[in-house]
């Protein structure tokens, strides 16, 4: 019998949260770095390059490796002869290690979490409460899975309830391209397959907390059939051409990981839940003896990769950019941003919408005529930041504020991550504006980019508040100009056919 102290448990959850919050897992910068050697198509290498780059900031500097630090899952499998030494019931005690590490002065970490889900979404202010499940085993000991998942990938997973005859395989290939990139790739499918519907949501999510191993696996052969599944998924989604962050290129998934369950003769559920760019999860097992504090990984197994703009870039000043200087902007070419630009995400735009269908008209300070937009929700600086990690958002979710906020307020310009659906970049081309994307998973990287910020409106909503930031030289690409070409249309499409071509010869 081991007796876990309740202050052992909360600051043993704080310290990995804390820890994963700036750390990769090792396994992952490896499948990266390898990706990043391999690739072909010069965005997605690029973007590859900012990946790593960040990632090596955050791990050095301490900061958060994406400004969405994400909603916290906990997995505990608790030992039947362990005893709590403790006043607090589990799930109060895993929040109250959320709580410590998302408010830690050193290293605040973002706020991200609405009660009442479908009513005021008002922010808990400390990102709890924690997703939790327990699973009672044998044993005095507790082992814990903890993960911080960010809304981009999560906002990606699908489930289906497939015919038995049906092919799992030709689902999956069939569902990745509709996902788009605001899952960040390149990442991990998590599946689970079996059980009943909640079972195979469940094994999805619990598969990402694997060690990625897939070379291995090419290297030695499946031995089971759920092996088999897995290397037929990695080669056949790679081969959609899809690559970092949606640009085209050959790496799309660097894993996938599959758990599956008995189910009922005629059923076959299937869910699938990627994992971003920013990977975050930690393991520990508490015995009784005290706290378990993360150990620091080797820096050195970091590659050391410097990025630069390449020769073609072109400097923009935000400042006086006008609508005859966007037109002349083509989707693929490399900008770096200088000047001032607004920022806000859906809970903005949701008022700026009610305030114009009302009449009263755009706060005090807030005017975005020949002005860009930036979706992000920034983390809380710390010591000396002028801002905290603060990298794009996905974009899709301002899909429906579009055309309002081109029509009506004057903006020409957009930043934000990932793809826009077709009403969207119809939209953009009739208005002749322009969305530009920076690079999902370089939160750091991209901060530092900003030299001055402050809050011009609704400072009430936290991390969805207005901010105008000053930027000097923010690297950014051309997704959609002004003529409504998309980089995440031809990329993909023109890296699929490359692929296919390499196959054949």
């Amino acid at each position: 019998m081991s007796i876990i102290k309740k202050q052992d448990f909360i600051d043993s959850i704080a310290d990995a949260l804390q820890y994963i919050s700036y750390y990769h897992p090792v396994d992952f910068i490896q499948a990266v770095n390898k990706a990043y050697e391999k690739e072909e198509s010069k965005p997605a290498r690029d973007a590859l390059a900012q990946i790593l780059v960040n990632s090596r900031m955050c791990a050095e500097g301490k900061r958060p490796i994406c400004q969405d630090t994400g909603i916290v899952t906990v997995f505990l499998d608790i030992g039947m002869d362990v005893q709590w030494d403790s006043d607090i019931g589990i799930y109060d005690m895993v929040n109250e290690g959320v709580r410590r590490a998302y408010t830690h002065p050193d290293n605040v970490l973002r706020a991200s979490i609405v009660a009442d889900p479908a009513g005021a979404r008002k922010n808990t202010r400390d990102n709890t409460p924690a997703v939790t499940h327990i699973t009672i085993v044998p044993g005095d000991k507790v082992h814990v899975n903890v993960a911080a998942k960010g809304g981009g990938s999560e906002n990606k997973s699908k489930f289906t309830m497939l015919n038995p005859s049906d092919s799992i395989v030709d689902w999956i290939t069939q569902t990745v391209p509709t996902l788009g990139a605001g899952w960040c790739p390149p990442g991990i499918l998590g599946i689970g397959i079996g059980g009943t519907a909640e079972k195979a949501l469940l094994m999805a999510k619990q598969s990402l907390m694997e060690p990625i191993d897939i070379q291995d696996l090419i290297e030695r052969g499946p031995g089971n059939r759920v092996e088999e599944l897995r290397l037929e998924i990695y080669s056949k989604v790679n081969e959609l051409g899809i690559g970092a962050q949606g640009l085209g290129g050959l790496t799309t998934v660097l894993d996938v990981k599959i758990l599956d369950y008995p189910t009922h003769a005629a059923s076959l559920p299937v869910a699938m839940i990627p994992n971003c760019a920013a990977t975050r999860h930690a393991h520990f097992t508490l015995d009784g003896s005290g706290p378990v504090s993360q150990t620091p990984p080797d820096l050195n197994d970091w590659p050391v990769i410097t990025w630069e703009a390449g020769k073609n870039t072109q400097s923009v000043n935000l400042d006086d950019v006008t609508r005859s200087d966007i037109e002349t902007w083509k989707a693929g070419d490399t900008l770096l941003l200088s000047g001032k630009i607004l920022t806000g995400r859906d809970a903005a735009h949701k008022r700026i919408q009610g305030l114009l269908e009302s009449g009263e008209g755009l706060p005090d300070g807030v005017d975005f005529t020949n002005r860009f937009i930036y979706y992000v929700g920034p983390v809380d600086p710390v010591r000396d930041e002028v801002v905290g990690p603060a990298g794009p958002t996905t974009a899709t979710r301002m899909d429906k504020f579009t055309d309002m906020m081109l029509s009506d307020t004057g903006l020409i310009g957009m930043v934000g991550k990932a793809e826009r659906g077709p009403a969207a970049v119809e939209t953009i081309k009739k208005h002749k504006a322009v969305y530009l994307i920076a690079v999902g998973g370089a939160a750091y990287l991209i901060s530092k980019a900003i030299i001055a910020q402050r809050i011009v409106a609704f400072e009430d909503i936290g991390m969805e508040a207005i901010y105008e930031f000053e930027v000097k030289d923010m690297p950014v690409t051309v997704a959609v100009d002004s003529n409504g070409n998309s980089i995440h249309n031809t990329g993909p499409a023109e890296w699929k056919q490359i692929i296919i071509e390499k196959s054949s010869s």
